[in-house]
């Protein structure tokens, strides 16, 4: 398919670079944007596929307007653009396509090109599948920020999260990761998948419970079957609507 794509950045020599690499790849470039401002008003004129936006412009940052087009009901994918690695957690919540790094890498610039083609692909295929199939539609992995990396989880590789003061513990089968998101922010991520709040701190992959055991006033401890037989606390207000869940 023929890209159409828009370029956000107010350094003409990075926008110009850009531009010749793109066009290296049959890439067809609209007219491009300084500020996010002016990428709002073009968005609407011309309807880009993508927008290769920078984070950091006058009048009105990357990220804010990535916020504000995604609010339209045509919103074209991003690619975030920038020289500083510091922002690639917050781009991924935005559900940005990929994050390129300045100076631009030609090889790499290729690798986002392939990503955005197959997010089309997916994109008409969930389109044209029947009702049943688009609701069991799932995200295949979890971005995790583990303090300065960026590790890229199974879901189902997932025994439970659990928060700590200001940051909350991903527990596998082999490691424990830290991340900054919140569990709410966790759960909604996986809400397609078996986990479950037993608790405000506590979000347990279902697949994994071994028993329940009854604690007091109207409490449990849930045992999972991990080797180790850990027990998660099951509140009270909880309680009820896990036996359901497992009795189904």
């Amino acid at each position: 398919m023929k890209i159409r794509a828009m370029i956000a950045e107010d350094e003409r020599l990075a926008r110009e670079e850009l531009k010749y690499l793109l066009e290296q790849e049959e890439v067809e470039v609209l007219p491009s944007a300084t500020n996010g401002l002016e990428l709002l008003k073009l968005v609407e004129e011309h309807e880009p596929d993508v927008v290769f936006l920078d984070i950091h412009m006058p009048e009105m940052q990357g990220l804010q307007a990535a916020r504000m087009l995604s609010s339209r009901k045509k919103c074209p994918l991003i690619v975030f653009s920038t020289a500083h690695e510091d922002y690639a957690v917050e781009a991924f919540d935005l559900d940005a396509v990929d994050y390129l790094l300045k100076p631009y890498d030609h090889h790499r610039l290729k690798q986002t090109l392939q990503r955005i083609r197959n997010r089309f692909r997916e994109t008409d295929a969930h389109e044209n599948a029947p009702v049943s199939a688009q609701a069991s539609t799932k995200v295949s992995k979890l971005l995790v920020d583990d303090g300065e990396r960026l590790i890229v989880l199974d879901p189902e590789t997932i025994l439970y999260a659990s928060r700590e003061e200001r940051v909350i513990e991903i527990h596998t089968k082999t490691q424990v990761y830290t991340s900054k998101m919140t569990l709410q922010q966790m759960e909604e991520k996986l809400n397609s998948y078996s986990f479950y709040r037993t608790h405000r701190s506590f979000l347990v992959n279902m697949n994994y419970v071994l028993e329940l055991i009854p604690w007091f006033n109207g409490t449990y401890n849930l045992v999972l079957n991990d080797g180790k037989r850990t027990q998660i606390p099951v509140s009270r207000s909880s309680a009820k609507e896990l036996l359901q869940r497992l009795q189904r």
